[in-house]
This record gives C-alpha cells, sequence and structure tokens, in this order.
C-alpha cells in the first residue's frame, strides 16, 4: 500500500524588490526536483523535494521549498510509471500551495515553472524503493 502525506513548505522567504515597477518584467525562475530515499523498519518511502526561486537580477525575490512524502509497504514493489505518478502528484500539490501564496504579492501574475516530467530519469530512482 502506498500513502501520500501532506505538503510540508520547509521554506517560504519572499522579499519584494526595492524597483517594482522595474522588475516585474524581469523576473526569471528556476525549479529544482530532488528525490530521496526514506525508510523505517517496517515501510520504505520517497520524499520529493521542490525548490522554486524566482528573481530579478542577483536580488531574489522569492525561495520556495516543499516536500512532500509517500509511505510504503515494504513488501511493495514500485516501478517507473508509479514513480512518474508520485512526482507528478507531488507536484501538482507543490504548484497547488503556490498558486494559493503567491496572491498579495509581485508574482501573482508569474506562474511557477512546469515540471518537465521527460528529464525525470526513474531508472536511478527505482532502485531505491527495491
Amino acid at each position: 500500500m502506498i500513502e501520500q502525506t501532506d505538503l510540508v513548505v520547509n521554506e517560504w522567504t519572499y522579499t519584494p524588490p526595492l524597483a517594482f515597477d522595474d522588475s516585474i518584467d524581469k523576473i526569471t525562475s528556476h525549479l529544482y526536483l530532488e528525490v530521496m530515499k526514506k525508510s523505517a523498519p517496517t515501510k520504505k518511502g520517497l520524499a520529493c523535494r521542490f525548490t522554486s526561486k524566482f528573481f530579478t537580477g542577483d536580488h531574489t525575490i522569492l525561495l520556495y521549498v516543499a516536500e512532500d512524502s509517500y509511505v510504503i509497504d515494504l513488501a511493495d514493489s514500485v516501478d517507473a510509471n508509479e514513480i512518474h505518478k508520485m512526482i507528478s502528484n507531488s507536484y501538482s500539490k507543490f504548484r497547488e500551495k503556490y498558486e494559493f501564496r503567491k496572491l498579495g504579492t509581485i508574482l501573482q501574475d508569474t506562474p511557477l515553472n512546469i515540471l518537465d516530467e521527460s528529464k525525470i530519469n526513474t531508472g536511478a530512482i527505482v532502485p531505491l524503493l527495491n
């Protein structure tokens, strides 16, 4: 059995730029994904940590880091398709939290970067769970 935990926001550091009018058109962002193994005596697991950084020049406007976990019975086997679903579901929760929290910031019209699932190397992740 696979159980998904609640998304935990580890960091939300928002610092608006001093020159608000100039900066809004020059906002760039990066999205990072880390996948980590978790384990316990009777369970195994996978954690997906997403980090999104929004900045203008060298000024960071927002650093948003959140983590989502999956708890899996030791006897269960997980394949590449299941891992893609896990990461996709975690990203959806990450994006949903961003959409709500960005209201009231200069980022309210700025979307989160799209996760390129074709770049996820499930071949490196599957062994973490088997």
